[in-house]
């Protein structure tokens, strides 16, 4: 060992800065809306504002026992104040990881294509969201804040053109 060094002394500081935390992991799962509408003869897409103040979709938990989509359609009335929602094709599931309370979570979310022809929306403030807008559909890939639900918008833009989801407009 090199002078000057004193093991004991420098053993524990080693071992201490070598620790890696390990965290406990926890799989969750939710579904959503991508929900349209015409407005003013053009379509329209419904975004929420939510409680860290980005611009997203309207999403929540799948309680147990329920399917996504019916998870999905609750959720997206629940969020937006809507009444009455028509529930079209799966536009696929995204996932993302976050920590939470020193656990690692991994979030699945399938999202399905649904249809709003009328209602008022109001936003559920009790779970954090604080408003609730209707977008011109060729705007919302640039305000919606997260780049991973980019695809199921895209998706979703192409259901519309394919014509597939007339009945849900």
């Amino acid at each position: 060992m090199p002078a000057g060094i004193n093991a004991r002394y420098d053993y524990p500081k080693l071992r201490e800065s070598s620790r890696v935390a390990v965290l406990k992991s926890k799989d969750e799962y939710s579904a959503g809306g991508v929900v349209v509408r015409r407005v003013k003869g053009s379509i329209h897409l419904l975004l929420i504002l939510d409680s860290y103040g980005n611009w997203g979709l309207p999403k929540g938990h799948v309680e147990c026992g329920e399917s996504n989509r019916v998870a999905a359609v609750r959720e997206v009335i629940e969020e937006t104040g809507l009444v009455e929602v028509a529930a079209g094709p799966t536009l696929g599931t995204i996932d993302w990881h976050y920590i939470r309370a020193e656990i690692s979570i991994h979030k699945r979310c399938e999202y399905f294509l649904m249809g709003s022809k009328e209602g008022k929306v109001t936003p559920q403030v009790s779970e954090g969201i604080t408003d609730c807008r209707w977008f011109p559909i060729s705007d919302v890939s640039r305000i919606l804040k997260y780049d991973n639900a980019q695809p199921v918008i895209k998706k979703a833009m192409e259901f519309l053109k394919s014509g597939i989801s007339k009945e849900i407009l």
